[in-house]
């Protein structure tokens, strides 16, 4: 149906060009649940480039590799190698989230942030992921 995909690298892409990083994984996430759910492997088989990322970019390269281990193994889509990576791991914890510089906000999201992420030294809770397609899913499910 939709001629081009949203890839992860793409996202990536447009992150590193200024756009705001969670426009352009929302714009991913929307083909990865909607748009494209069966071509989920093409949505994530092309590595994103690092290279010549900003400190804060790289945070959202890591970010964007940690996204798709997870979705991958929550999904059961074939992973690809280049998430596997070590250059995708930050050298410092990233707290990400609402009050996320407060010691007992940053206690909860490290007790609460999937496996993938919290490898890779990002602590961001478990429902960066939560989305309206698999909602709207469980809303039929129980109507019916």
């Amino acid at each position: 149906m939709w001629a081009d995909l949203q890839t992860m690298c793409m996202t990536y892409e447009r992150i590193k060009e200024g756009e705001r990083p969670w426009t352009a994984l929302g714009d991913f996430l929307n083909y990865w649940f909607g748009y494209a759910s069966e071509r989920r492997e093409a949505l994530v088989k092309d590595p994103i480039k690092a290279e010549g990322a900003t400190a804060e970019t790289f945070r959202w390269a890591v970010f964007c590799a940690a996204s798709v281990e997870y979705l991958c193994h929550k999904y059961a889509v074939s992973c690809p190698a280049w998430v596997h990576d070590p250059v995708y791991t930050l050298p410092i914890p990233w707290f990400k989230g609402l009050g996320a510089h407060k010691p007992q906000v940053q206690a909860r999201l490290a007790q609460e942030t999937p496996e993938p992420f919290a490898r890779r030294n990002i602590y961001c809770g478990n429902r960066m992921f939560a989305n309206k397609y698999e909602l709207a899913a469980q809303v039929r499910q129980r109507s019916a």
